[in-house]
């Protein structure tokens, strides 16, 4: 009998724990697509609010940027994504941070000259204020 209420108890906490986690992955991933929705859109306000004021964005190429130059490029159109793909996205949550990693396709329109983009990314969110915002960002050419 203790055995069973053992095993039980343990099953339970399991199934609470991972309920718990897949909530908390599903919170991030509506920051990332509403990150997404923000660089497609070009939304000033939009892109400020999804990201930290201490943003280390980093491009493929190896520039950094941070989120004063991250939105201006974004809202200006100097950096203009057309649409958005993301592929084979995993997310895990750690207390107030999460990393997400996906392969990122991408139809982009930089300075009025049509392009396409392959990329692997890891974001790194961070919870503010009670809100998912991307502290971090790495992207690299797929080998």
């Amino acid at each position: 009998m203790k055995k069973t209420l053992l095993v039980l108890f343990v099953f339970l906490g399991c199934f609470l724990f991972s309920n718990a986690q897949n909530k908390k992955q599903a919170k991030v991933e509506q920051a990332v697509n509403k990150l997404i929705a923000a660089m497609i859109s070009g939304d000033r306000n939009a892109l400020s609010e999804s990201v930290s004021d201490n943003l280390s964005y980093g491009h493929s190429g190896g520039h950094v940027e941070g989120k004063a130059e991250f939105v201006e490029k974004i809202a200006s159109g100097k950096s203009d994504f057309v649409s958005i793909d993301i592929k084979d996205q995993t997310i895990a949550v750690y207390g107030n941070t999460a990393i997400v990693r996906h392969s990122l396709e991408a139809v982009t329109n930089d300075n009025n000259k049509p392009g396409t983009v392959k990329l692997k990314v890891l974001l790194v969110f961070k919870k503010e204020n009670g809100t998912w915002k991307m502290l971090a960002r790495q992207a690299v050419h797929p080998s």
